[in-house]
């Protein structure tokens, strides 16, 4: 049995949907929900912070694994500011990753953006990039109105 139509059917109908569920894998370890969310093309692409480009389904994949070896994800996001298309959805955002170190707990901030497109499948990620964040970033972007970058 193919795993397309239960893939598509359980990712719902909007960017937004999809989103929520890439953020609900990652807290899960779940690879599978997780790389259900991404596009079936060979140019899909991530950056983790301070991380090389990863390109493709595999490299993507790969490092997701690795990430999960390591435990889930504890991750919340906020300050989601969004542009959308008709087929194409760019969300930007604030993580906020809780970390154990040796220390203790810590939570580190995180600035990402999310790149979606309309697929024959419906909306899929084909962009993560994240970047390290500071907490005056964070604060600006969970203001509500618009933004004066200079």
């Amino acid at each position: 049995m193919s795993t397309a139509p239960l893939r598509a059917a359980s990712l719902g109908g909007t960017a937004d949907d999809v989103e929520a569920q890439f953020y609900e894998a990652l807290q899960k370890g779940d690879i599978t929900q997780l790389m259900a969310c991404w596009a079936d093309e060979d140019e899909i692409v991530c950056v983790h912070p301070g991380g090389p480009r990863l390109v493709g389904v595999g490299q993507i994949r790969a490092a997701f694994e690795t990430l999960f070896s390591h435990g889930t994800l504890r991750v919340r996001t906020e300050g989601v500011r969004r542009i959308e298309a008709m087929a194409s959805a760019v969300h930007t955002l604030v993580e906020r990753i809780e970390l154990e170190s040796p220390g203790g707990r810590q939570e580190v901030c995180v600035v990402s953006t999310n790149v979606y497109h309309k697929t024959a499948q419906g909306w899929r990620m084909v962009a993560h990039h994240a970047s390290p964040g500071t907490e005056q970033e964070a604060q600006a972007m969970a203001l509500d109105g618009p933004q004066v970058l200079h």
